[in-house]
């Protein structure tokens, strides 16, 4: 297949290049910039300029594709309730030039979306549309093509990470650096689900490849790790002091980070390799943490 791939040129975009070429596949990827047209064809892909913030270019790209794999998606925290109102959009115009075709068109949210209303492990079958998270609005996007039975496909992801970046670990690493030392919320037993950026890859290709229309897949080679045993494993790898907090201490050691302090964002992988015959293999989120370049990652 042609696959169109948004966010190409981003973490988990250049993973799931090699992915796809292995495969026999051919990529189509977006980039906005001189730079990234250089990289896409030094990895051997085709180049589509456009940005997110055209959504026609988006539209034509995916226009020219067999298959269509969104991962771009704008990180910046500051403007996160537009970002997800732009990712919306975007998602509305490439499923408009899918429309009449079995193409298939995956998309990108987050495991803590199928959360349950009573808390405990996210699971597949979970979609909320009142869920609190902003990020709700990819999935409903993606639902309403899919009530118009366009074939879209949800990639759930945890904390995605190697050992150059983890998901929100790598953030909360650059505010641990300005407070002077890595903090958790009483015992530190709130858990974090998690995969290795090569088995997130993994499953992008493999939901393209064995998937169904309306499934939502969850890229969650672990269920959760506990913020005390991350804290504990930055501690050791970057020298910073580890210490319990209490609720009223969460704004100074985590910034904006702080709604994020004490959630529970674990995820059930169960239903999705079942389906899928996934199998991670890559490190474990602490394994990457020991390994991990303290020193590249500024103060926040």
């Amino acid at each position: 297949m042609r696959v169109f791939l948004t966010g190409a040129t981003g973490f988990i975009g250049s993973h799931v290049i090699p992915e796809l070429l292995a495969s026999g596949h051919r990529v189509l990827g977006l980039t906005r910039s001189d730079a990234g047209a250089r990289q896409l064809e030094a990895a051997g892909v085709e180049v589509h300029r456009g940005n997110l913030d055209e959504p026609a270019t988006l539209a034509s790209g995916a226009a020219v594709a067999d298959a269509v794999i969104h991962c771009a998606f704008d990180h910046n925290f500051a403007t996160f309730v537009d970002n997800t109102r732009k990712d919306e959009h975007n998602i509305a115009a490439m499923g408009e030039a899918l429309a009449g075709t079995h193409k298939p068109l995956l998309i990108t949210s987050g495991v803590g979306i199928g959360t349950p209303l009573r808390g405990g492990l996210a699971s597949e079958d979970v979609l909320n549309p009142r869920h609190p998270n902003p990020r709700i609005a990819t999935e409903l996007a993606g639902a309403a093509l899919t009530a118009r039975r366009i074939d879209v496909r949800t990639i759930r992801l945890p904390q995605v990470h190697d050992t150059t970046r983890a998901g929100l670990i790598t953030p909360l690493i650059a505010e641990a650096k300005r407070a002077g030392a890595i903090a958790y919320v009483g015992a530190g037993t709130s858990r974090w689900a998690a995969a290795h950026v090569s088995d997130v890859a993994r499953l992008y290709r493999l939901a393209l490849e064995r998937g169904e229309p309306g499934a939502r897949y969850h890229a969650s080679a672990e269920d959760g790790v506990a913020a005390r045993a991350i804290a504990e494993a930055i501690g050791q790898g970057s020298g910073l002091p580890v210490r319990s907090i209490s609720p009223d201490e969460v704004e100074r050691y985590f910034g904006w980070m702080a709604p994020f302090a004490a959630l529970d964002m674990i995820a059930s992988n169960d239903w999705t390799r079942a389906r899928l015959g996934w199998e991670p293999t890559g490190p474990d989120l602490l394994t990457d943490l020991a390994a991990m370049d303290y020193d590249a990652i500024a103060p926040a």
